[in-house]
Parts: structure tokens; C-alpha cells; sequence
């Protein structure tokens, strides 16, 4: 992908080579542009290919255009990637964002509650111009003519509110949050401590925590239902700085412990007896999900132990540059040593205090 956008902007990429990056985890020349990618005051990349690298952890204030272009099935993962469109920069001319979908996402997650229906849906053919007619409605909404074809969703740009004091500008420091208690008195408090309070109602103490998260199949299923029940996840990751797991997330805010980055237990959990236990093939296959981990968050560990799932997760790179399926399958002894083999190491990662 990188190449192809590469190609048809040759004349930017000439006057300056970091203008389209591929940013993955196995990618140590584009991961170290990721800080520069997402930092609003730098020039460059302006482009950045990924797999998931717009799920939580980053944080680009700036991002114009989202572009889908892999079958996305969860919706917290569809609601996290939409997320980074969605942050307001108005000194950075940040008020808008677009979609571009070529897997269908938008439709399969369609959700009013959640985005409000669109402003403007423009769909065109193969040979239709990219951009919609001058005379639909919302024509000039977050146009883009140099955009590739595809469907694109346009929403409404909103301009943040200006608070004026005595006719002097002021800027929004602190966010609060107001609420009717049970009593039907009104409560005022700051997000992170209304989050706190929430997420204490739904966990009884930090150990029913743990209990339940290392007993959940999928740990993304304790986080769909949190969301479904309103737990602002999202906004609360934002205000957080460190690529922290949601794990780690949950447990400072609600319980006051010390977090760890998915850095630090990624490291961790390398020097656990998991990969004593391992070698060649069979060992560099745990240590690239385990930089996937790093990178991208529990995900594909929790794919891998699936078995329905074993042979799309090996064909990832950089595990498909590792051996094919079934020699990696193999090397562990067989399939179903390779699923305890990733149970252990999802085990390992959740171990580290």
C-alpha cells in the first residue's frame, strides 16, 4: 500500500521521502516516525499505512482521512479506529474529518446513538468522480478531489464553542462532569473520577477485577460490554498518557494501581519460563506476538489461541516470514500445543505486577 500512494505521489515523496510511511510493529524505520506522525506540530509523515495502528494508544489530533481497507468485526474496534477522527483542533484547522470505506465497516456498525445519522452518504461508481456533485446536498462538506475512489461518509464539521469572561477568550482546561445522584441531588466531579466511580460500580474491588478479566475468554468482550454500558473508554485512554493496556487502564483509574505499559509488560513477559520452554522457529513465532502485543494491544494473542483463527493470525506478517502454518504448527509440537503455548503467554502478559 505504501508503495502504490508512494507511486502516484512521486513529486512529494521527492521533496521529502518520510511524506507516506508504513508504520507496523515490525517496522522499526516507520515505528520511529509514529511520535512524529501524531504530533501536530510536525510537518511529516503526513501519510501513514498501518494495520492497527489507529486503535487505543494513539492519539493523532490531526487526522483528516481515515481510509478502511480491512474487514473489521468488533465494535469497540470500529468505534476506537473512527475515534482518531474525531479529536478537534482548531488552531491546527481541525474541524472535520472523512471515511473512507472499502469494506463495508460503516454499514455493518452503523450506529445513530452513536455518530448520528449522516449528513451526506455519496457512493460512486466506477467511473464517477471521488468527490460528490456540485448540486447534492453537503457537496461541500470535507471534499477531497485527489482522494482515491471508494464510499465515502462526510460528517458536518462542528466548531468547538468559544467561552468569552469580561470579553477576554478563555480555553477549556479541566472537563467536569454533572450528574443527579439517587438522592436526586445534582453532582459535580472531574471525568477521571466519575470513570472511577462507574467502573467501581461494576467491579466490586480490584480482585473481582481480576478474577474476572483473566477468566473472560475474550478480554475484548469485557470491554464491549463496559462500552454498551456506557463506560467512556475511549475519552478516558485520551487523557492518558503511555500506551497503556486497557487492563492497566481500568486498574489505575479504579483501583489506584500502578500501571504498566503494554512496553513494559511485553518485556516482561519475555523473560518469563514460557520461552524456556522454546527455541528456533517455535520461539520466534511467541516473540512476534508478543511484539504485536506492544504494538497493537491483546488482540491477535487472543485471535492466535483461537482455532478457528490460528491460520489467518500465522499468515500476519512478520509471523508469515517466520514459516508457513504448519511448520510453525510443528515446531510447537502440534496445533493444539501451540494454542496452550499462547494461552501461557496471554497468561504471562497479565502476570507482571
Amino acid at each position: 500500500m505504501r508503495h502504490a500512494i508512494a507511486n502516484q505521489n512521486g513529486d512529494l515523496v521527492h521533496e521529502n521521502r518520510r511524506y507516506v510511511m508504513r508504520i507496523t510493529g515490525d517496522n522499526p524505520v516507520g515505528k520511529a516516525e509514529l511520535d512524529n506522525f501524531i504530533s501536530p506540530e510536525e510537518r511529516y509523515p503526513v501519510i501513514a499505512t498501518t494495520s492497527k495502528l489507529l486503535n487505543t494508544g494513539v492519539d493523532a489530533q490531526t487526522c483528516h482521512l481515515i481510509v478502511l481497507d480491512r474487514t473489521i468485526n468488533s465494535m469497540t474496534e470500529f468505534k476506537q479506529i473512527i475515534g482518531r477522527g474525531t479529536r478537534i483542533r482548531e488552531d491546527f484547522g481541525k474541524t472535520f474529518f472523512t471515511i473512507m470505506d472499502f469494506r463495508n465497516a460503516t454499514r455493518l456498525f452503523a450506529d445513530p446513538d452513536f455518530d448520528g445519522p449522516p449528513i451526506q452518504v455519496y457512493e460512486p461508481g466506477p467511473h464517477d468522480p471521488t468527490a460528490p456533485p456540485e448540486d447534492q446536498p453537503g457537496a461541500d462538506i470535507g471534499r477531497s478531489d485527489a482522494a482515491p475512489p471508494g464510499l465515502v461518509i462526510v460528517e458536518r464539521p462542528e466548531r468547538r464553542q468559544k467561552y468569552y469572561v469580561d470579553t477576554v477568550e478563555v480555553q477549556i482546561l479541566a472537563e467536569r462532569v454533572q450528574y443527579l445522584d439517587r438522592a436526586g441531588n445534582l453532582q459535580t466531579v472531574s471525568f477521571r473520577d466519575f470513570s472511577r466511580e462507574n467502573l467501581r460500580a461494576h467491579f466490586a474491588s480490584l480482585d473481582d477485577f481480576l478474577k474476572r478479566w483473566s477468566a473472560a475468554e475474550r478480554k475484548e468482550a469485557i470491554l464491549e460490554e463496559m462500552v454498551e454500558q456506557g463506560f467512556l473508554l475511549e475519552q478516558l485512554q485520551a487523557q492518558t498518557a503511555g500506551d497503556l493496556d486497557p487492563f492497566d487502564l481500568i486498574c489505575t483509574v479504579a483501583f489506584d494501581r500502578e500501571p504498566l505499559t503494554r512496553s513494559q509488560r511485553a518485556r516482561s513477559a519475555r523473560k518469563s519460563a514460557v520461552f524456556d520452554q522454546y527455541g528456533g522457529m517455535a520461539r520466534r513465532t511467541l516473540e512476534a506476538l508478543l511484539d504485536k502485543y506492544a504494538d497493537q494491544g491483546i488482540a491477535t494473542v487472543e485471535q492466535a489461541r483461537d482455532e478457528a483463527k490460528v491460520a489467518e493470525v500465522l499468515q500476519l506478517p512478520p509471523i508469515n516470514q517466520i514459516g508457513r502454518p504448519v511448520q510453525i504448527l510443528n515446531s510447537f509440537g502440534s496445533k493444539i500445543k501451540f494454542l496452550q503455548a499462547v494461552r501461557e503467554l496471554e497468561q504471562e502478559i497479565y502476570r507482571a505486577a
